[in-house]
């Protein structure tokens, strides 16, 4: 089995219109798809690479170092981005590329409790040091946070009846496992809705369990200090809360979406959309690989 299937591979990595000497980052390296097509283009220059699953770095074998080009292997969250570029001297980059999903790798492990597929503890952590877990979410949490986290995170429309049934539930019995959790969940799937509905459940618990929405707002922020001017900014997102971030950072230069301007009242925009500003997989893509069906990339040049 196949650590990770990469997604929109060649749209991506064309999108980072690779240049010789230059230096990238691939923040979520996962199974190295993405890292290795780019490291294959890459004549001479740098490849930085960020993950903070710690079976991650069992997919850095391949890459080696040959005198033209070095590969940089960094154990960590792409939020601090600047942090670690500083520790190895880099001040800009010429591109940055984010996959925002969850690696197959992370969803076939039962014992990650990703997947609605299989009977799993509640982990849910990518980086496997942290404390929070998807247990202490759904055990922990007040019912009025489980509300606005499954609301926010989940787009959950009946989140009140939801949290409702997890706190009457867990006052019964503590809550440890997948299946319990998605046993208590079906009784407020609407009909005909049953897997999506289970989906947008564990998404919203992963999203907390590893605050990756602050996560990705800090990475965003950060990327327009580290990129060069005429650098590339491509993110892959697969849900509406990371693609509308992507979206107001490359086309207004905030996340709030905002268009903001100078004493002179011209426009600030610190990046340029590539013509076509979204891009989604084709058919054939989605039918060889069904994680795809979801996903949208959006390109910024750093002006």
């Amino acid at each position: 089995m196949s650590y990770h299937v990469p997604v929109l591979l060649e749209q991506s990595v064309e999108g980072l219109n690779i240049q010789s000497r230059g230096i990238y980052v691939d923040v979520t390296f996962g199974g190295g798809g993405h890292a290795q097509a780019i490291f294959k283009k890459m004549r001479q220059g740098t490849l930085v690479a960020f993950d903070q699953d710690p079976d991650a770095t069992k997919n850095t074998g391949s890459f080696e170092s040959d005198g033209q080009r070095s590969f940089i292997f960094i154990a960590s969250n792409f939020r601090y981005l600047k942090r670690y570029l500083k520790f190895h001297k880099i001040e800009k980059v010429d591109g940055i590329l984010a996959d925002l999903g969850v690696s197959s790798h992370q969803f076939d492990h039962q014992s990650r409790g990703f997947s609605t597929r299989f009977d799993g503890v509640l982990d849910m952590r990518m980086d496997q040091i942290s404390k929070n877990t998807a247990a202490k979410v759904v055990n922990e949490y007040s019912e009025e946070v489980l509300i606005r986290l499954l609301s926010m995170y989940g787009e959950i429309r009946n989140a009140k009846r939801l949290a409702a049934e997890i706190i009457r539930e867990r006052a019964i019995a503590p809550i440890h496992t997948t299946v319990a959790l998605k046993s208590i969940a079906s009784k407020s799937a609407p009909n005909g809705k049953h897997s999506k509905y289970l989906a947008q459940l564990f998404q919203a618990i992963r999203i907390e369990v590893n605050d990756e929405i602050n996560a990705l707002k800090e990475f965003l922020i950060q990327s327009k200090d580290v990129l060069k001017v005429g650098g590339r900014l491509v993110i892959i997102s697969y849900h509406s809360l990371e693609d509308r971030l992507a979206k107001f950072l490359i086309n207004t230069g905030n996340l709030d979406g905002l268009v903001e301007k100078d004493f002179f009242g011209n426009v600030i925009r610190p990046f340029e959309p590539i013509k076509g500003r979204l891009i989604t997989p084709e058919a054939n893509e989605i039918a060889l690989n069904n994680r795809a069906r979801s996903a949208k990339l959006r390109i910024g040049i750093k002006n």
